[in-house]
């Protein structure tokens, strides 16, 4: 069985890389998905493209809607979604991600720590896993894939 794999979710860690690295490493049949993690080049790609804004509102406006096409060709290619919810930034990105991967039945693992646990009660309660670490959802794969626990 293979697993398509979008990680969606805060760009600021290396978390993507320690969920691919980990998959490698115990040769998991996956492969991944992921949004623009160049965080000027996905502010930014509307106008770049499509022309400047005098407003923000319009400039943040041209280069959500162009990241969309991206975003949600990833969620409804992929069997399992990873939602990674960082400690700096609240990634209301991620959450708008969480709840398209639901509504299209998606299986999601989402990633927090406890100090997020309240606020995002309602995305836990749509996940099939919470984590608080990336090898966790490498350890989550390798047993849906094999059959194996970790160890």
């Amino acid at each position: 069985m293979n697993l398509n794999i979008y990680l969606s979710g805060e760009i600021h860690t290396s978390w993507r890389e320690e969920i691919m690295d980990g998959c490698k490493a115990k040769n998991l049949d996956v492969s991944f998905s992921a949004p623009v993690t160049d965080h000027d080049a996905s502010d930014d790609c509307g106008v770049a493209i499509l022309g400047a804004e005098d407003q923000k509102f319009w400039h943040d406006h041209k280069g959500a809607k162009m990241n969309a096409i991206r975003t949600r060709k990833g969620i409804e290619d992929a069997d399992v979604v990873v939602v990674r919810f960082g400690e700096k930034y609240k990634q209301w990105n991620a959450a708008f991600d969480a709840g398209y991967a639901s509504a299209l039945g998606k299986s999601i693992i989402v990633i927090h720590s406890a100090e997020h646990q309240h606020a995002l009660k309602e995305v836990d309660a749509a996940a099939l896993a919470v984590c608080e670490k990336a090898g966790e959802v490498v350890d989550i794969l390798q047993y849906v894939l094999t059959s194996k626990l970790p160890g």
